[in-house]
């Protein structure tokens, strides 16, 4: 198989094995209403549940970045063994969770495996087709979107059935995610160890093999490293509490009723229509590069943060219309952010450096979706203004780049 064929190849299966594997990321959200009926919760409940995901996912990229071991070990085998592992974990939320805590410590559990299959995927695609970073990682991105989706897929096709058997669906899939990554291994441009040269004057490579935090904070002194990791961190603050919110927007608009096939079919397209945007922004960073298509979704999706409050009384046609444009900007800008850092940062840390701007990033997430799960039913469909500081300051910050 020739080389550019083989390279296309690959990075079709890494970004469908980044689809199923992310299905462990929000099993639990999808099943919000009967674990809310089944254990007695609140909405704010399910954020705590979303939060322990977030909080084990930093927890593992914080892990990866500061010991090294993103760099240090073949991306297929942390895949691999990350993939596994979660959906065990998450098989076992499924089956053994009796109640808020015991679930939170197993969906924290979940996020920390979830570490070494985000990340890792990112520089699993490199390592096939590093001269279209940009282009893969918007498919990549777009298979996280489509995953983080599909388990409100699942719940819209099996309403019936009860919430642990969509949760275990999610675990099968991540199973096969392993499979298919186990046999494929890692791209001819993979790095690993910490010998390559820094991509910029007074960048720093860590040396030997212990700890490299020094080295990978040292990234952050590059101005476009700086550059593009504060345009993702203003992104971060509206992404995920955007998608946990969806199912609760939806329903105070009065466009679905709690808990029906309509909420959760309605919240998979609104989330899933993300990959179409991470495309779209893959094709026009090739005409007006990453940091203008990553600044045009995050004015498209601060937009639409400031007129749904509005939206309320619309007929539901339109409010549907509203979120859809608004699920299509609002992670469009993802790949980019991670192609821009990917380019700044020290070759031999790109892997560390993604983990640690990753950390930080969801670390951020943690506030919004607290803040904005707490105050949806009061606040109604004014929550959205919450998110809206997010997209205003990741294009102050991402302005260095996308004014050049």
């Amino acid at each position: 198989m020739p080389a550019a064929r083989s390279a296309h190849h690959a990075v079709r299966l890494i970004v469908l094995a980044q689809l199923l594997g992310t299905s462990l990321w929000f099993s639990a959200n999808s099943a919000a209403d009967p674990l809310r009926a089944d254990w007695g919760l609140t909405l704010a409940d399910i954020g705590a549940l979303t939060n322990a995901v977030q909080l084990g996912f930093i927890a593992g990229t914080f892990a990866f970045a500061l010991s090294g071991l993103a760099d240090r070990f073949a991306a297929s085998r942390i895949f691999v063994v990350c993939a596994v592992l979660g959906a065990l974990l998450n098989a076992a939320f499924a089956l053994l969770a009796q109640g808020l805590v015991s679930a939170a410590l197993l969906r924290f559990a979940v996020g920390l495996t979830l570490a070494g299959i985000y990340p890792v995927g990112m520089k699993l695609v490199v390592g096939w087709a590093p001269e279209r970073a940009a282009q893969t990682l918007a498919w990549l991105v777009g298979m996280l979107t489509l995953g983080t989706a599909l388990p409100h897929g699942l719940r819209a096709l099996g309403t019936q059935w009860p919430w642990q058997a969509t949760v275990l669906v999610s675990s099968m899939l991540a199973f096969v995610a392993a499979a298919m990554v186990l046999r494929l291994g890692d791209g001819p441009h993979a790095v690993h160890g910490a010998r390559q040269a820094p991509s910029a004057p007074g960048a720093s490579a860590p040396s030997g093999r212990g700890l490299a935090w020094r080295g990978v904070l040292a990234n952050f002194r590059l101005p476009a490293f700086r550059a593009s990791a504060l345009g993702y961190f203003g992104h971060m603050w509206e992404l995920y509490a955007f998608w946990a919110l969806t199912p609760a927007l939806l329903v105070a608009t009065g466009v679905a009723a709690p808990g029906s096939a309509a909420l959760s079919a309605l919240s998979f397209a609104v989330i899933g229509i993300g990959l179409l945007g991470c495309i779209a922004s893959g094709q026009a960073s090739l005409r007006i590069g990453s940091a203008r298509a990553a600044a045009i979704a995050l004015a498209g999706s601060a937009m639409c943060c400031a007129v749904f409050p509005l939206a309320e009384g619309w007929p539901a046609p339109a409010v549907v219309a509203l979120l859809l444009v608004w699920g299509l900007f609002v992670v469009a800008d993802s790949p980019q952010f991670s192609a821009l850092s990917a380019r700044a940062a020290s070759p031999a840390q790109v892997g560390s450096a993604l983990a640690i701007q990753n950390a930080i990033g969801f670390a951020i997430t943690i506030v919004s979706i607290q803040l904005g799960t707490a105050l949806v039913e009061a606040w109604g469909t004014s929550v959205a203004w919450l998110l809206l500081p997010g997209p205003v300051l990741g294009l102050w910050g991402l302005a260095p780049l996308w004014r050049r």
